[in-house]
């Protein structure tokens, strides 16, 4: 079991990272968030977890512990794997899954690509008295992980990009972002992308 993952990133795609480790480039997955938050050359620190299947060994990787509880604790329920968990980890912060979760609210939960109502009730049903939701607050807004120093049309090319691996056309995504920066863009692409996962949420 890899646990945790320490090293320097070699490469930060959409929705992972490649972090170097004892002279071994190690593929990692992540939330597009997490992606944004690191850049080539730097050290990260990531909680992880290796899924096994038949025919791969594969890393998902998170910015900490409770991410990483959610991502495990998910998949205890019948039909969500991994890239449904993470993809729910891509939407929403582990506090709003929780929150969702323990309240029923099948809207948030709906607003993840791949999980329909069926999907949500069952998450809700399994879940709802398992699942630590102490002391969240679902309205408070989410604050980015990281910021992208670069120009507004190279932040909202790689949200597009990440809105389309998530399963969006790219009609929807660019209706989107036309949505979310019509006053303000977010400066950077976590700001952003959370703010478009919203709306295309509605």
């Amino acid at each position: 079991m890899i646990a945790s993952v320490r090293g320097t990133v070699r490469h930060v795609g959409l929705d992972h990272l490649v972090v170097e480790v004892g002279g071994v480039g190690l593929l990692v997955h992540t939330t597009p968030e997490t992606a944004a938050g690191a850049s080539s050359g730097q050290e990260v620190s990531l909680e992880t977890t290796l899924v096994v299947r038949e025919e791969s060994l594969t890393v998902y990787g998170f910015d900490g512990s409770d991410a990483k509880a959610i991502f495990e604790q998910v998949q205890t329920v019948s039909g969500v794997g991994p890239r449904l968990a993470l993809a729910m980890l891509s939407v929403h912060s582990p506090d709003d899954v929780r929150a969702a979760i323990a309240q029923g609210d099948l809207v948030a939960l709906i607003k993840v690509p791949g999980i329909g109502k069926k999907s949500a009730e069952r998450l809700v049903l399994e879940l709802k008295d398992k699942i630590l939701a102490v002391g969240v607050d679902p309205a408070l807004p989410q604050r980015a992980a990281g910021t992208v120093a670069s120009a507004d049309d190279a932040v909202q090319s790689q949200v597009r990009e990440a809105l389309q691996g998530l399963g969006w056309t790219a009609k929807q995504a660019d209706g989107a972002l036309a949505t979310v920066t019509k006053d303000e863009a977010p400066a950077d692409v976590a700001a952003l992308l959370r703010a478009a996962l919203r709306e295309l949420g509605r």
